[in-house]
């Protein structure tokens, strides 16, 4: 099977590349700039250039795309909005004009909108499913929100089957500990808004290989966490002190994840191999 990754030199693209490539794939790899990846063959271009994307797709069974700036840190509001979005629409836009039957979208559980609002926002609901709302104001959660709609449109459109994977913080090594550092410091900050959500990085390449391998059809959206948070604080007392107008009781009990993660466990049959709390991460 032939898969095109973009944003194959990304934090998660790497661990997809490698994971596809030993796994028999035959892959594709492309970013912007000139890598060394462990695929077998790499595309350098920019993705906002509807030829190249076309270009990119051509003669792929499946897309993963990975490619956008994960962060509202690392642009201007137009750039982060151009990129995330028109890049998505280029490139699911080529891969299901081409006939593309299997794409994986990489989006994210900011959009939610809580993430990044600069507002306090409590999730509607707990634990936080699918079907939760956008609810956001910044324009980060607003491109992942977007790039979703993207992403269904094609699947509507064009007869692919489409799955859109909504991860948290991914991490692991040192970039994961120093972020729990953070966190165990103080709970309350940046991670309230996140609802102390995580994944290590290489949990959430085989996500995306469940995605490209599970018999799904049309649009499907997924929320992927590890089945715990980044907190030593219990989950309930989390709620109960940083969303006080939720039902805490509805959290899971001792440290479980705030998000819904069912729909992943049964439709991809994915659950979580690594853990922070085991030393695994």
């Amino acid at each position: 099977m032939r898969v095109l990754v973009t944003g194959a030199a990304g934090l998660l693209g790497r661990e997809v590349v490698a994971l596809l490539t030993a796994g028999g794939w035959t892959v594709r790899a492309h970013d912007r700039r000139p890598q060394v990846l462990a695929a077998d063959e790499f595309r350098c271009g920019d993705l906002l250039d509807a030829e190249q994307a076309a270009q990119a797709v051509a003669g792929m069974d499946a897309v993963v795309h990975a490619a956008a700036l994960p962060s509202p840190k690392l642009g201007t509001e137009q750039e982060v909005f151009t990129v995330n979005v028109e890049a998505a629409q280029r490139v699911l836009s080529a891969a299901g004009h081409a006939g593309v039957r299997r794409i994986v979208h990489v989006s994210s559980l900011s959009a939610l909108g809580l993430a990044w609002s600069s507002h306090y926002r409590a999730p509607r609901e707990i634990p936080v499913t699918e079907q939760h709302p956008f609810v956001g104001e910044d324009v980060y959660g607003l491109s992942k929100h977007l790039s979703e709609v993207v992403a269904q449109t094609v699947a509507r459109r064009d007869g692919a089957t489409v799955a859109s994977l909504r991860f948290p913080f991914l991490g692991s090594g040192e970039r994961l500990h120093r972020m729990l550092r953070g966190v165990h410091a103080d709970p309350g900050g940046f991670s309230r808004g996140e609802l102390w959500g995580w994944l290590d990085t290489r949990d959430a390449a085989r996500a995306v290989e469940a995605a490209l391998q599970s018999p799904l059809t049309g649009y499907q959206v997924f929320n992927v966490t590890a089945p715990d948070t980044t907190s030593l604080l219990p989950s309930r007392e989390l709620v109960r002190r940083y969303h006080p107008t939720l039902p805490a009781e509805r959290a899971p009990e001792g440290f479980g994840t705030l998000f819904s993660t069912r729909r992943a466990e049964d439709l991809l049959g994915f659950t979580a191999r690594y853990s922070w709390r085991d030393g695994t991460s």
